[in-house]
């Protein structure tokens, strides 16, 4: 009786979403005292099968902030329109926030991710196997996460398109 109870504790659900750390900056404020330091952390979170979502969360301590960032992301999930059966993005797309443009576009099967840094890290955790892309002007990673994020919100499949416009599949190609 008592291995059962014990046994019950030890299992877990497994995770709805992967995170990952995409950035952890060092923060300071000049206060009377000197100087107080705290950290932001950058997380984004997916489950790589269309659903994706990012937060940021500030703290004194690096994971208590990357915990508030994760429970920000949760807040914030939304699901990405890729292309049945490719599992690659609808049509290219370049989105800019602030300094930084992210350019999106489709890939036959088998090219895989060609992106880096904090592109990657959203395309993969999205369930995006294959496009390309390219970050333009500045690589600051909270504005690239942005960008991303909005070029993925704003795609759309023909199915859709040819649904706003009252029109055929076949119309729209």
């Amino acid at each position: 009786m008592a291995n059962e109870k014990r046994n019950n504790f030890r299992k877990r659900e497994p995770k709805e979403f992967d995170s990952v750390v995409v950035s952890i900056n060092r923060v300071s404020k000049t206060v009377k005292g000197g100087r107080k330091m705290r950290f932001a952390a950058l997380v984004v979170i997916g489950d790589h099968k269309g659903r994706i979502g990012f937060g940021m969360g500030k703290a004194a301590e690096v994971p208590d902030a990357i915990k508030k960032a994760e429970e920000a992301a949760n807040k914030n999930v939304f699901t990405v329109n890729l292309v049945d059966g490719t599992r690659t993005v609808p049509h290219a797309t370049k989105v800019t926030h602030g300094a930084s443009t992210v350019f999106l576009a489709p890939a036959a099967p088998g090219t895989g991710v060609i992106a880096g840094g904090a592109v990657r890290n959203i395309l993969e955790l999205a369930g995006v196997a294959d496009v390309l892309s390219k970050v333009i002007g500045s690589r600051t990673s909270v504005n690239v996460v942005y960008a991303t994020l909005n070029a993925l919100k704003s795609m759309r499949t023909v199915e859709e398109v040819a649904k706003l416009r009252d029109k055929k599949v076949a119309e729209i190609r």
